[in-house]
C-alpha cells in the first residue's frame, strides 16, 4: 500500500554545460525559458542553475560528474504547434526543428542543445 503523505514530485533532469552564455542563449533566448536561480559555491567556480517555462524545469550544471552530454528530455507541450511556430520564427543559427511528426507521446520534435542534449516536445492527447 502507497501512503499518500509520501508525494513525488515531477523530476527533474540535470543536464550538463559547458558555457554559460552558449547555455542561456539556447536556453532563455532561443526556448523561452527564465533563470530561477543560480549557485556557485565561490564565484570562479562551476555554476548550478535552474531554468523554466511554465511547468517545465531543467537543471544546468557545469560540475563534472553532472549528467552526461547526450540526454534525452522528454517535455509535454499544451500546442505543440504553436511551440514549433515560435521556435521557427527565431534567428537561432544552431537549432531548426523540422515540422512535427506523430511519435509514441504525440505529435512532437526535437532540438539538441549545444551540448549535445536532446529536448523532445510532444503534445500528449
Amino acid at each position: 500500500m502507497v501512503s499518500d503523505a509520501i508525494r513525488l514530485a515531477a523530476p527533474i533532469p540535470v543536464l550538463r554545460i559547458f558555457d554559460v552564455r552558449k547555455a542561456y542563449e539556447f536556453y532563455c533566448v532561443y526556448l523561452g525559458f527564465t533563470v530561477d536561480w543560480e549557485h556557485r559555491f565561490e564565484p570562479a567556480l562551476p555554476l548550478y542553475a535552474q531554468v523554466s517555462r511554465s511547468e517545465a524545469a531543467v537543471h544546468l550544471s557545469e560540475h563534472h560528474g553532472d549528467g552526461t552530454p547526450g540526454t534525452v528530455v522528454w517535455i509535454a507541450v499544451g500546442d505543440i504547434h504553436a511551440l514549433h511556430t515560435e521556435l521557427a520564427a527565431k534567428d537561432y543559427g544552431y537549432a531548426r526543428p523540422g515540422p512535427p511528426e506523430d511519435g509514441p507521446g504525440g505529435p512532437g520534435f526535437e532540438v539538441v542543445d549545444p551540448f549535445g542534449n536532446t529536448l523532445r516536445f510532444a503534445q500528449s492527447d
